[in-house]
């Protein structure tokens, strides 16, 4: 007999468990999340009643995988673009409802009487919300093109950020079981350092490198690439000490900034799927009843605390950030639940063995729970709304609206304040990329040369002289590029922030000359790294333009890969200070008005909104004309308040609900035999209008001289003729009850 592996076993026993129970539950129009977690406490060692499964550790090993693939997924979605467009208030809301629940979180853990380790991992569990969740309920309710999607979108994208700098810093607390404030700065600094330098670099090499073997990357190719080089990063951030989880999602976001980002993200949702189920299911397996029964008390605060505390910190938050009561309010209520980030810092101390063991059942209730009430809670959004409206005081509201319309205005920044941010960037980019060299031939090269050609004087020069030349672009760019030419000839026309501009480019030529002497100082002695520095920046200016035309190949490269994905497409941006906004409408082939021009649509007229763009595939029209028509498949950008964007959507739903009532036309071959009194005797088939009469055509005709396919329009049709049409069955069948009579 033929033995059967366990992880096979195993594995058809997790997913039959989930395809029915998550079946069961989207009948029932729960979010599958949750019917992934039952499924796993089905098949889990606390549920007896059912086969169970054989060899956990195996299942942990695809879990950790599936953690891996939800991570990249997440990455494709989220993008370093994304987040710089969030803008502020999302930025401000998001970190004031972190903070906040960070510390409620850890004051709850105390009171209740845990660890401080406990309490800081359920403080990072309650202040990451679900984007699965929202986005699920979001849909379901019809509320994605309102004015607050976008602002809890924002969040949720700022929210990601902060959940991969989370398990960072809770993992350095892990091992070294301090809390010593150098050792978590020096993490985050580690953190920055390392996202700056594989964000930097993948930019570069990456869609240089797609695009290059464009004509080899079928899908099949694009599939086994991306996940490559996704496992790839996973082992890179391992060996510099990062999770898993943050290789996986790094990856996700460089190739985000890609061409293929949709592409690969169509391409991974199966595997994501297969692997984020086999997670989820794990997740319930660890859950014990009688731990719940034990805790229940804690449960059911912990939930309360997450509802509540989410709901007022967003809302606190996005009205600091300058949003409107409305807005704030939404956004905070549809923001109270915790959800997938929650079970990987449950389950990242329950792998350092640093948690106690209810916590982890404990997280996976609360979830369930607020998971549960998500939708009540945007429903309820707009009541609560409207009850503070009436029950705060007249002056707290024209405050907080003037407060709001001062925060919305577009405020313009001076020439200098421009040339002073873009000036710390270019330095802030260009020191991590040569700091990132320098390590990387002090740490790696210097001992390798060392090892495999000894400690002798050539091979030591020759070791500093490769990575000198790998840094001189952007040496130069440091101490010899004219950063913003257009403001500097401006400022100098003017002779003014003379004092400001030596003070900037002795900053950059301060730093290049620390990163020589720290490269030379690592190979030979500080006196030789104050020669060769003299001698670097003096070959710098000899060779100046050389390095600047080898500066701008690379600086033209970077931009051009970087820009690439946003090429020809319009920047959507919240309308300030007015309450209308963008939102996107897919153009299915059921709509009504397909094939019309907007012109005859009148979307403006009728609903008071305006089409923005319209993307076609790969071509984009901004603005569009009256006279452009709508087609199938089209996605349009249109411009309206909340209200507008409701009226509009409801008509076009409603249409589409009227024409999906309609019975489907029934498509058949039928004949009638032509007789003495047909209709149709002696015209040819064009003046007998078959066509409009059965919607079909003609498609033979029998007779005493044999049979015609496909006969000619100009046929004239006689008496005794078989004529075979492929039209309407309900049509046919009453042209031939007619003809019978006649």
């Amino acid at each position: 007999m033929i033995h059967l592996p366990y992880l096979i076993t195993d594995l058809g026993l997790i997913l039959g468990a989930a395809a029915i129970v998550t079946i069961l539950f989207k009948w029932l129009k729960q979010p599958l999340v949750l019917g992934y977690l039952i499924a796993g406490f089905l098949v889990g060692p606390h549920f007896n009643l059912l086969p169970s499964i054989a060899e956990t550790d195996s299942i942990k090993v695809w879990a950790e995988i599936g953690v891996i693939f939800l991570l990249f997924s997440l990455g494709l979605e989220f993008s370093f673009k994304k987040l710089l467009k969030v803008g502020t208030p999302a930025s401000v809301t998001a970190l004031v409802e972190v903070a906040f629940m960070l510390g409620v979180g850890y004051m709850v853990g105390v009171l209740l009487g845990w660890s401080r380790m406990d309490s800081i991992f359920l403080g990072g569990m309650l202040c990451i919300s679900s984007t699965t969740i929202i986005i699920r309920a979001f849909d379901e309710l019809g509320v994605k093109g309102h004015k607050f999607a976008s602002l809890v979108f924002g969040i949720l994208i700022v929210e990601d950020l902060v959940a991969i700098l989370l398990l960072v810093l809770l993992s350095t607390l892990a091992v070294s079981s301090q809390y010593a404030g150098m050792e978590m700065l020096l993490s985050v600094a580690k953190l920055i350092f390392f996202l700056a330098l594989w964000f930097i670099s993948g930019i570069f090499f990456l869609p240089t490198f797609l695009r290059k073997a464009r004509k080899f990357m079928n899908d099949e190719m694009l599939l086994i690439t991306s996940l490559a080089l996704c496992i790839l990063m996973v082992w890179l951030a391992t060996i510099v000490g990062f999770s898993p989880a943050l290789g996986a999602f790094i990856m996700g976001s460089i190739l985000a900034e890609t061409v293929y980002a949709e592409k690969i993200e169509h391409l991974v949702k199966p595997v994501k799927d297969l692997f984020g189920a086999v997670f989820f299911v794990s997740v319930g397996m660890l859950f014990d009843p009688g731990m719940l029964i034990q805790y229940w008390l804690p449960v059911l605060l912990i939930s309360a605390v997450t509802i509540l505390g989410q709901s007022f910190s967003t809302t606190i938050g996005a009205l600091i950030s300058g949003q409107p009561l409305k807005s704030s309010v939404q956004a905070g209520m549809s923001l109270s639940q915790i959800g997938e980030f929650s079970f990987i810092i449950a389950t990242l101390g329950l792998t350092l063995k640093v948690t106690s063991d209810f916590l982890y059942p404990i997280a996976v209730a609360v979830s369930a729970i607020t998971t549960f009430t998500s939708p009540y809670m945007i429903k309820a959004s707009e009541p609560v709304y409207e009850w503070l409206q009436k029950k705060l005081p007249a002056g707290w509201t024209d405050t907080i609206h003037r407060y709001s319309s001062r925060a919305q205005t577009i405020s313009n920044s001076t020439d200098w304040q421009v040339y002073v941010r873009s000036g710390i960037m270019n330095t802030i980019i260009i020191s991590l990329i040569t700091t990132a060299i320098v390590l990387l031939s002090s740490y790696y090269l210097l001992p390798y040369t060392r090892t495999q050609l000894g400690y002798n004087t050539s091979a030591t020069i020759l070791g500093a002289a490769s990575t000198l030349l790998l840094m001189t672009p952007f040496l130069w760019s440091l101490v010899f590029k004219q950063h913003r030419k257009d403001l500097l000839e401006k400022f100098i026309a003017i002779n003014r922030y003379k004092s400001g501009l030596l003070i900037l480019q002795l900053f950059r030529t301060g730093i290049a000359i620390i990163l020589i002497g720290l490269l030379i100082d690592t190979f030979f002695s500080p006196q030789i790294a104050v020669i060769v520095t003299i001698v670097m920046l003096t070959l710098l200016l000899i060779f100046s333009k050389k390095i600047q035309f080898l500066y701008s190949k690379v600086r033209v490269q970077f931009l051009a890969n970087y820009n690439e994905r946003e090429e020809g497409k319009m920047k959507k941006s919240m309308l300030a200070p007015w309450d209308a906004h963008m939102a996107e409408f897919e153009i299915s082939a059921d709509m009504p008005g397909v094939g019309k021009s907007l012109r005859e649509l009148a979307w403006r007229e009728k609903y008071g909104i305006n089409v923005a763009m319209i993307e076609r595939g790969s071509k984009v029209i901004n603005t569009p004309k009256r006279d452009e028509v709508i087609f199938p498949g089209d996605v349009i950008t249109v411009i309206g308040t909340d209200d507008q964007m409701d009226i509009f959507r409801a008509d076009i739903e409603k249409m589409l609900t009227i024409t999906s009532d309609k019975k489907p036309v029934e498509v058949v071959l039928e004949h009638f035999v032509i007789g003495e009194k047909s209709f149709f005797a002696n015209k040819n088939i064009r003046e007998a209008e078959i066509r409009e009469k059965t919607h079909g055509i003609v498609v033979g005709i029998e007779n005493d001289n044999g049979r015609l396919v496909n006969p000619d329009s100009s046929y004239i049709i006689r008496q005794g003729d078989i004529v075979w049409i492929v039209g309407d069955k309900r049509r046919l069948l009453s042209l031939q009850k007619m003809e019978q009579l006649l």
